[in-house]
């Protein structure tokens, strides 16, 4: 009996995890990807020197669940390394606060972080207790009614201290979306705050031990081999060939540039790309369907990452960490953190630069003023020595899908109206959004859409 041949286009998260879980169901799988290395947003590659230039700065958290159960049986979960629970924020001339949680039911593991916090006074803590039973116990209506407004917006209506906008949540919306609060939805914020705070190990943080390429893409990678799949890189779809009843007949692919151009069919077709490549190449004689005109007025954020590599130690801290001040809300001294990414015992930063809007036209140079102006008045003892011994800068114009107020509607199931068509990313229904996690479930769910359409079985929307 032949296999059923599916295609999958996209070689992040998504496109991989679904081509693992297809290959497992017994489908013949090729995946396609356009650009020379796989990972998608999580990718890495060595410089000339052999060190590890990666895409954007990634952590694991606690609430995270199929990634885990993937690394499980790829035998990789070892390879995170598990930091202290506690979220410590950096402000200029030095100035630090943390929030930790104690081992007490929810919400009450809350307590201690809260009101032992000495950078707020007590209104403003308590102005924040009383916004936390909606983040904590509102319903899944309330949560989705929240879309009609920015976070900002909902933060102040809830009497919240502005201090608090400013000193920790502008630095949560920007690490999350690379977003500021009024330019994200509030329906985000509730859903990633509830989950994160209705679970006291929900927050907790790891990294990889090492570069994501070695030690999470790559044994994908051979897995899918493993299973029997095919890979391949450079491969740009560039056409999505219908027939008359609207349905895929075939996929057209080329180089980079375009050129070499190559018909590929499948039985079923898993569309794993980020949202501004997906508009590209979507028909326009889908375009009456609701579910793909939807998906056409989401928009996309730019993303900056930048690796700072300094002749001294600046920093002793080994974890994430929070900057409401400046450019850099999210960072992390991957000397610290990472055991293969030691820097004889010097600072190596990466940094999410972010918000990006109007910082995309600078100059490397310029960029590394601006940041490390900003690194020198959080640290101002450890880096009144040090240097930049290099630098790596990591631009994406167009990263995650944008979720602005009245825009979660625009998301849809990864079963598409196209008989055989799943498609899978952030900006498909899963709770984790664009996440390594959200990568993951989009692409199991995208799998069992193709495998319930393929056997007639029930099908479902989860999370």
């Amino acid at each position: 009996m032949n296999k059923k041949k599916v295609i999958v286009v996209g070689g992040g998260f998504a496109g991989l995890s679904a081509s693992i879980k297809l290959l497992k169901e017994g489908y013949e799988v090729e995946l396609y990807e356009k650009r020379d290395l796989l990972g998608g947003k999580w990718s890495a590659w060595q410089d000339k020197s052999g060190d590890w230039i990666e895409t954007g700065l990634h952590v694991f958290f606690g609430a995270y669940e199929e990634i885990f159960t993937l690394m499980k049986e790829l035998k990789i979960y070892d390879r995170i390394d598990w930091k202290e629970h506690v979220l410590t924020y950096t402000l200029n001339e030095g100035e630090r606060f943390e929030f930790k949680t104690v081992n007490l039911p929810s919400p009450f593991h809350l307590l201690p972080a809260v009101f032992k916090n000495h950078y707020f006074n007590w209104l403003e803590k308590l102005s924040l207790w009383k916004a936390l039973f909606p983040m904590l116990f509102g319903s899944k209506e309330y949560i989705a009614s929240q879309d009609a407004f920015s976070y900002r917006d909902w933060h102040r209506s809830f009497g919240i201290a502005d201090k608090m906008l400013k000193k920790m949540f502008v630095p949560m919306t920007l690490a999350l979306k690379f977003l500021t609060p009024e330019h994200i939805s509030a329906k985000i914020v509730l859903d990633v705050t509830g989950t994160f705070l209705r679970e006291n190990t929900a927050s907790k943080i790891g990294f990889l031990k090492g570069s994501p390429e070695t030690h999470l893409t790559d044994p994908m990678r051979q897995e899918v081999l493993r299973l029997g799949g095919k890979i391949h890189l450079g491969k740009r779809l560039a056409q999505i060939e219908t027939t008359a009843n609207q349905e895929i007949e075939a996929l057209h692919f080329g180089q980079a540039d375009g050129s070499n151009p190559e018909q590929v069919k499948a039985d079923f077709y898993v569309l794993a790309l980020p949202i501004h490549n997906l508009k590209k190449v979507l028909p326009d004689s889908w375009d009456h369907m609701e579910y793909f005109s939807g998906l056409k007025k989401i928009g996309s954020v730019p993303v900056i990452t930048m690796q700072l590599w300094l002749s001294e130690a600046a920093c002793q801290i080994d974890n994430i960490l929070f900057c409401p001040d400046g450019d850099l809300p999210v960072y992390a001294d991957m000397g610290q953190t990472t055991a293969e990414y030691r820097f004889d015992g010097k600072s190596r930063f990466q940094f999410v630069v972010a918000p990006a809007f109007g910082l995309m036209e600078l100059t490397d140079e310029q960029l590394v003023d601006r940041i490390w102006t900003s690194l020198k008045s959080l640290f101002p003892e450890g880096t009144a020595k040090a240097v930049i011994v290099k630098h790596a800068i990591v631009r994406v114009p167009q990263s995650v899908y944008w979720p602005a107020p009245n825009t979660d509607k625009y998301r849809v199931p990864q079963k598409s109206p196209i008989k055989n068509l799943a498609l899978a990313g952030g900006y498909t229904l899963q709770k984790f959004y664009d996440s390594m996690e959200g990568a993951v479930r989009s692409g199991n769910r995208a799998a069992e859409a193709i495998v319930a359409q393929d056997r007639n079985l029930a099908w479902a929307v989860r999370d």
